[in-house]
């Protein structure tokens, strides 16, 4: 299994946290060839682990690496990082193309030999894609990314290849005094501050990161711009996208942005590319345009087509059913999905055939 991840993030301090409670299964290995054992030992005191069945070497000669696996035995290890290693046979400097090539391979055919669980720490470039030869990932079984936004204290572990099982499952953690805590209520998380009072420019819906729906605001600002070419900024929505919605609200109910700078915000830090979330971020615009709010006890959940029709959302009972577990009392969705849900949800839906009756519905103007 690869995890790759920028520096700083809590490679380390995922993988130490998550040996400890391996090693409650038999001996492990934790390799490092960046840290020396006096600096793993203090972060293992710092997050409060100890484990007798938990082993620390310090080395980043492949061959002494391999020896210490046969001196211990593990039924599961870590190396961190795969681009500090060195294979003895060749001359290049560590995290070089052939070095990583050949110490990634040579640990998957030791890991298959001794039927090993071996995690490989890699780093990542200035692009965020993972550094080394492509071919690395194509020998490991599993590559998980470890990430965040800027400033964020949320740690976002994503998988991108996995010949085990699913690649669409979401991990959030938040990094503390104490080292990395599962946030395991998602909506809590991100949706801390939704029941307060509503105003122009918010809304809520509901988006579906894997299997979990998590709850998350839509904050929109329109204000008049002084210069020729208004601007349109986005975070956490593709810029496109937001584009095309804005293209679509002015063709279908008249909102006039040509003189305004437009600006739309997940709030929380997720990036998300869930297009249940047209619908809200299309009435947090209008409602910023217009000075109006959204119901705050109201989400919104749709697509939005090119033509200002409001299109079926997957999963959207499961959405629906963590709204009203929020406390949300009504919602707005697509009308010929509407009609087919249960009535046991815990809240109102009204089904909405396009971009005009969403607007009725959630200002109660046209």
């Amino acid at each position: 299994m690869l995890l790759a991840g920028p520096p700083g993030i809590g490679k380390s301090t995922l993988m130490l946290q998550a040996a400890a409670k391996l090693a409650e299964k038999g001996p492990f290995l934790y390799a490092s060839g960046e840290e020396s054992l006096r600096q793993v030992s203090s972060r293992a005191k710092r997050l409060g682990i100890s484990s007798e069945q938990l082993y620390l070497v310090s080395e980043s000669s492949l061959s002494k690496i391999i020896a210490a696996m046969e001196q211990v035995k593990p039924w599961a290890m870590v190396l961190d990082s795969i681009q500090t290693v060195t294979h003895p046979q060749l001359a290049s400097s560590p995290g070089s193309v052939g070095q990583v090539r050949e110490c990634a391979a040579e640990l998957v055919r030791a890991a298959k030999a001794k039927d090993t669980v071996v995690f490989l720490l890699g780093h990542v470039t200035k692009d965020g894609s993972l550094a080394g030869p492509k071919v690395l990932e194509h020998l490991v079984d599993t590559v998980l990314y470890f990430d965040t936004d800027n400033h964020d204290v949320l740690r976002v572990l994503r998988a991108q290849k996995n010949r085990f099982g699913p690649t669409d499952e979401l991990g959030l953690f938040e990094m503390g005094e104490a080292g990395l805590k599962e946030v395991k209520d998602a909506t809590a998380f991100f949706a801390a501050e939704l029941g307060r009072a509503a105003a122009p420019g918010r809304a809520v819906s509901v988006a579906l990161e894997g299997s979990r729906p998590v709850l998350v605001e839509v904050q929109s600002l329109v204000v008049p711009t002084r210069y020729p070419l208004p601007r349109r900024m986005s975070t956490g929505l593709d810029l496109n996208r937001v584009l095309v919605l804005l293209a679509a609200m002015e063709r279908h109910i008249g909102l006039r942005l040509e003189d305004r700078d437009c600006f739309v915000s997940l709030a929380g830090g997720l990036r998300l590319k869930d297009p249940a979330l047209d619908l809200a971020a299309c009435m947090a615009v209008a409602g910023s345009w217009r000075d109006k709010s959204v119901p705050s006890d109201l989400a919104l959940l749709g697509e939005v087509s090119l033509l200002g029709e409001v299109a079926r959302v997957p999963q959207l009972e499961l959405r629906l059913r963590e709204a009203a577990k929020a406390g949300f009392k009504r919602a707005l969705g697509p009308a010929r999905a509407a009609k087919d849900l249960p009535r046991t949800l815990g809240l109102s839906v009204t089904g909405v055939a396009d971009l005009r009756e969403a607007a009725e519905a959630a200002f109660g103007v046209e």
